[in-house]
Formats: C-alpha cells, sequence, structure tokens
C-alpha cells in the first residue's frame, strides 16, 4: 500500500474538464482582445505568423456568426503562442495597467529633469535614447524653458513630453 501512494504522488495532479474549459476561454479572450488592437499595435505583439494573419483576416469579417467562429479558430491557435508573454506585451497599451502607469512616470519623469537639469540629464537622456534626434530635442527643451520663465504655456512642455513618449513607444 505504501508503494501505490509513493506512485501517487510522482503523478502530475489531473486538469479536470472544467479547468481546461475555463483556459480556452481565457485563450480565446485573450485572443479577441487582439483583433481589437490597431495595426501598429498587432505589429509589436510577440505572435506566430499564423496567429498574426488569422488576426488581420478577422479585421475584414462583419458578419457575426462568422466572426464568432473565426474567433474559435484564433483561439485555437493561441494554444501554441505564450499568453503570458502576449498579455505582458499588451499591457504597454492598456491605459488600465500597471505597466502604462510606469512608462508614463518615466517619462514624465525624464521630461522633468531634461526641462530642470540642463546638459547632465540631456546627456543621460542620450546615453539612454541614442536613436534620439539630439537637434530636436534640445530645441524642444529650449521652448520648455522659456515657456515656464515667461510664465507662458504654449505647449513646448507637451511637444517635449511627446517627442520622449514616441522614443520609447518605437
Amino acid at each position: 500500500m505504501n508503494r501505490d501512494n509513493a506512485f501517487d504522488d510522482e503523478l502530475p495532479p489531473e486538469i479536470s474538464k472544467s479547468q481546461i474549459k475555463r483556459e480556452m476561454i481565457a485563450l480565446q479572450k485573450l485572443g479577441k482582445k487582439l483583433t481589437e488592437l490597431k495595426p501598429f499595435q498587432l505589429d509589436k505583439m510577440p505572435i506566430s505568423e499564423d496567429l498574426l494573419k488569422a488576426v488581420k483576416e478577422s479585421y475584414n469579417i462583419q458578419q457575426r456568426e462568422a466572426k464568432r467562429r473565426h474567433l474559435h479558430f484564433i483561439g485555437k491557435l493561441m494554444r501554441a503562442e505564450d499568453p503570458e508573454a502576449i498579455q505582458y506585451a499588451m499591457d504597454e497599451f492598456d491605459s488600465s495597467s500597471l505597466r502604462y502607469a510606469q512608462e508614463l512616470h518615466l517619462i514624465e519623469v525624464w521630461r522633468e529633469r531634461l526641462i530642470s537639469e540642463g546638459k547632465g540629464s540631456l546627456t543621460a537622456f542620450i546615453e539612454e535614447k541614442p536613436e534620439a534626434n539630439v537637434q530636436l530635442l534640445r530645441q524642444l527643451i529650449r521652448n520648455a524653458q522659456k515657456d515656464i520663465s515667461q510664465e507662458k504655456n504654449t505647449g513646448a512642455a507637451k511637444k517635449l513630453f511627446q517627442f520622449i513618449r514616441a522614443l520609447y513607444t518605437n
């Protein structure tokens, strides 16, 4: 009898049909979220070519039943994907996610540093983002500093924020 118990401990626990169904439904929901992304967002997803093709095909399907069947097909393709990696990548575009908030905070911190600290922060930023157009960045910083010193709001700080954000999202 002890031998049977030792053998049972080595077997992986069985997964119930209900659990399998819950996992399939979760994959279908994640697949549906993929179909709601814009094409440039979809290109950033870590998905296979087959899934990418199926998601792009879903943009053209209008009939309700055909769309439902196609979502089931996408759910089936999702079984071969890494759902955690896909969800992590989707969080970049979801304004309610912690990752999105952290990224916005980082951009805001860089903007404030670039406006207030001067050349030292500019050098640090360029080291982190060497692809940045330095001349344009300097111009945006000068305009934002000018707005602050003259107590105006011409939108220069917002333009600087958008420039930094574009560097982080590409």
